[in-house]
């Protein structure tokens, strides 16, 4: 008669599915360990799959609008830079008209003027980091301030024929349906200045005009150019006013951004807790399994060695 080992088929095949068992649990462990998370697939996931995926959905959506707005704010930030440039440009017309009517001399007004000219169509025809014209509005790849030379201005019928910018001011969305109107026209901020320079530039082309003709000014040239130093006050209100508005703007979009942010940190908190891993609990976890498998493997491999010579003495 044959001598059986001690162990039946049935407690084999129950300890090798211990076996089992033990090794998948190990290696689900090594896994999280080894990549932070609690599954490199849905299927790990269970029930949370769904959940996990609308999380990183409102994760790319409110970057996608922080980096809209960042944009934007930049924008807005480079455009109160220009507006306080441009004020300081209107100023900066007035103290010359008021100096040449002070001084009863104009023989170098039509110079600065030119300067004046120059720098603020550098400022009405600049442009932003795509190359698109920051002032054009919805017309942003012509210049929207058409002249070139203060003469030019001068020969026109009034300031507004020199602009060719659009009419419709650029907006940002910063959140679903909400949108916030950054752009400015050229048009809004630089008519009045425009206005004050071709009115000069084309007294001083007629017959009255030529500043720079004689020792002083004549009776029509100092009445002119009083009359005119009222309007640069107001060129200098209406880009003071444009810069207001412009401060309002950045403190809105600021505020988007604030909220994005926000969003943002919020939905990756989510995500986080679904799938990272608590890595000193999985730690542990690996530990853990490592020994419940090793003594799985311990008792199937001493219970396959005994048979009943063991007993029998």
């Amino acid at each position: 008669m044959a001598i059986e080992r001690a162990s039946t088929s049935g407690q084999s095949l129950y300890l090798l599915q211990q076996v089992m068992n033990a090794s998948q649990q190990l290696g689900k462990t090594q896994v999280q360990v080894a990549t932070g998370k609690v599954s490199t697939d849905y299927s790990g996931l269970g029930d949370k799959a769904a959940l996990l995926e609308a999380s990183r959905t409102a994760v790319n959506k409110a970057d996608a609008y922080q980096a809209n707005t960042t944009l934007a704010l930049n924008q807005a930030d480079l455009q109160d830079t220009q507006f306080s440039s441009l004020s300081d440009l209107a100023n900066q017309l007035r103290a010359t008209l008021t100096k040449a009517v002070a001084n009863n001399d104009g023989s170098n007004l039509m110079t600065t003027l030119q300067g004046i000219f120059d720098q603020a169509s550098e400022i009405l025809n600049g442009k932003d980091a795509n190359g698109n014209y920051l002032y054009g509005g919805d017309k942003d790849n012509t210049p929207p301030l058409n002249v070139t030379t203060l003469a030019q201005l001068g020969s026109l019928s009034s300031a507004s024929a020199a602009f060719d910018n659009g009419t419709v001011k650029k907006s940002v969305l910063v959140a679903d349906g909400q949108s916030v109107q950054v752009g400015v026209l050229a048009s809004d901020i630089g008519t009045s200045l425009m206005q004050v320079m071709r009115d000069v530039a084309n007294f001083d082309a007629g017959p009255s005009g030529n500043f720079a003709g004689g020792q002083t000014l004549t009776q029509a040239q100092m009445d002119f150019l009083t009359s005119q130093i009222p309007a640069t006050v107001s060129a200098a209100s209406d880009v003071n006013a444009g810069a207001a508005s412009n401060g309002l703007v950045y403190n809105q979009l600021k505020n988007a951004s604030d909220h994005q942010s926000s969003l943002s940190t919020i939905y990756k908190g989510f995500v986080s807790d679904l799938e990272d891993v608590d890595m000193p609990s999985a730690i542990t976890k690996l530990n853990q399994n490592q020994t419940a498998l090793q003594a799985a493997l311990q008792v199937t491999a001493t219970l396959n060695q005994v048979s009943l010579l063991n007993y029998l003495k």
